[in-house]
């Protein structure tokens, strides 16, 4: 129920948009008044094309104070239009509900179904032989293998149950849903060789290979090239091999390993953009730690205090020595944001999250029986005062068993204090001027921001060998365990003398063995029935 009295206020005019252009003026009750409108709901037709498309619908405003408040009408409101104290007695919109399309046409041309239509019969005498190449080109491509005949058979019984129910193209499209549910496209299944006890250890073949690497490369199945050459038996060559690594790296669809490898081992999965420069630029991953330049829209510039950046589309920006405490990772508010607490700041998840995802330094974690910060303390009166970030962790690592973690990971925390919770800058906390300046735990005592970073390129190639450990973890799917840790190091090794670039890491993690073989695993009791049974 809405309070008392709710939408009574009259001559309101709704607007509908779609794509930002009017579709539709309608009157708010037709200027009577009473409760809400009519139990049927105000109904909207309009007719577009298929695709992506933005449907707004909001009130015009009718007087040079409009409410601008965004709670609902069930909410308590901060300015008062009627008897009720508290609430609104402007209408709001409660709910909008897209139904349709109703007698929607096939679309005849799109770059979807050029891609799926590559024939068109002529006649019904050709419809058969059409549909079967689209079926194998389809499944070749679903598949990540070369189709053969009995996967186009199966799927050929599907097309011609929905021919008989209408025309050609809705055949395919039975078919293209068979198809799609398909355990074989859904997953990544490997074929293992015939003959192999339990844990003997093999090399894949080049199918298999071309979609690891495509998974890999670029978040998607294998194109036709890698697709021909891995049918041909030539993919696993060393040679083949880099010359198809360098060039899926070029590729658009690149980005996609940028965004999700930087996603997971920076637990930055939220992230909408991040910048693909590291692989498409082929840069010196150390960069990710001194880069003097960052990708902002103008409200991140503004969050940053970067002037003279209007827009929402994000352009590349020079970080000149104003900017100095912005530069490279643990300058950007999204890692800043991710390692705070909602309400405040949190120096050790900063310094957890640098020596893990910075150093290769997981700290153990912390006991059961902690309790929380205390975010006030009595004053020498007995008055309840706030304390500041430093000031409760102060009290919080009196205990013997919290001391030794804390001491590695809270100076690393408090030179990022100088950020608060959601990366701005600020030089006080709880009205006390913010001291960030800290001694690690192998003696350097550093400032700020701009001290850390310039500690931890000390360690460059400890972070290296971090990256090729996190990106070997990406590559295979599984963690790292201490037998990897050679290849690991070997990896950096081999990609140090290549400038530290991020294409040799790629390539290291590629030539491995972990990438190019697997092992054979116990057969389960229903493995070994199918094969008996011919399945």
């Amino acid at each position: 129920m809405s309070p008392q009295g709710f939408g009574t206020i009259t001559n309101e005019k709704i607007e509908v948009l779609l794509d930002g252009q009017r579709v539709q003026l309608l009157n708010w009750q037709n200027g009577r008044q009473g409760q809400g409108v009519a139990s049927a709901g105000m109904k909207v037709h309009f007719t577009t094309k298929a695709g992506l498309h933005s449907i707004g619908v909001t009130f015009l405003a009718t007087n040079l104070a409009p409410v601008l408040d965004l709670n609902k009408h069930f909410m308590r409101d901060t300015i008062q239009t009627g008897p009720t104290p508290g609430f609104t007695f402007f209408p709001h919109v409660g709910s909008i509900r897209l139904e349709g399309p109703f007698n929607a046409l096939t679309g005849q041309d799109s770059p979807s179904r050029r891609k799926i239509f590559v024939c068109r019969p002529a006649g019904a005498a050709e419809e058969t032989a059409c549909a079967r190449k689209i079926i194998t080109n389809l499944t070749t491509e679903a598949f990540r293998r070369p189709a053969t005949a009995e996967d186009v058979n199966e799927l050929m019984s599907f097309y011609q149950n929905g021919r008989k129910e209408a025309d050609f193209d809705h055949g395919i499209e039975m078919a293209i849903a068979r198809l799609l549910a398909a355990p074989k496209f859904v997953y990544r299944i490997e074929s293992e060789p015939e003959n192999l006890a339990a844990g003997q250890a093999y090399r894949i073949n080049d199918i298999d290979l071309a979609s690891r690497l495509s998974f890999f490369l670029w978040s998607t199945g294998p194109d036709a090239q890698l697709r021909n050459l891995a049918g041909q038996g030539k993919l696993s060559s060393p040679e083949v091999l880099e010359q198809q690594v360098r060039r899926m790296l070029k590729d658009p669809r690149a980005e996609a390993l940028a965004a999700n490898f930087a996603g997971q081992w920076l637990n930055l999965r939220g992230l909408q953009s991040f910048s693909p420069l590291l692989v498409r630029e082929d840069r010196n991953v150390v960069d990710l730690l001194t880069a003097d330049y960052t990708f902002v829209n103008e409200r991140l510039a503004k969050h940053y205090g970067i002037p003279n950046v209007y827009g929402s589309q994000f352009r590349r920006v020079t970080l000149g020595p104003d900017m100095d405490v912005r530069r490279g990772l643990l300058g950007k508010g999204a890692i800043l944001s991710t390692t705070s607490k909602p309400e405040r700041t949190s120096p050790v998840s900063r310094g957890q999250w640098v020596m893990t995802n910075i150093l290769g330094m997981s700290p153990p974690r912390p006991p059961a029986d902690v309790p929380p910060l205390k975010p006030k303390a009595d004053d020498a009166r007995g008055n309840a005062t706030a304390q500041s970030m430093r000031q409760m962790m102060l009290e919080h690592r009196v205990r013997a068993d919290c001391i030794q973690c804390h001491s590695l990971m809270d100076p690393i925390g408090f030179s990022l204090e100088n950020f608060d919770a959601i990366g701005l800058w600020r030089t006080d906390d709880a009205g006390e001027p913010i001291k960030a300046s800290e001694t690690v735990y192998d003696g350097t005592k550093v400032q700020g921001p701009a001290g850390l970073r310039q500690w931890l390129v000390g360690y460059s190639d400890q972070f290296v060998e971090v990256v090729a450990e996190k990106l070997l973890t990406y590559a295979l799917g599984r963690g790292v365990e201490y037998r990897d840790m050679p290849l690991v190091r070997s990896i950096a090794r081999e990609a140090a003398g290549n400038g530290n670039r991020f294409s040799a890491l790629v390539l290291g993690v590629v030539k491995s063995k972990p990438f190019q073989m697997n092992m054979k695993l116990q057969e389960t009791g229903i493995q070994n029935k199918s094969k008996k049974e011919g399945n």
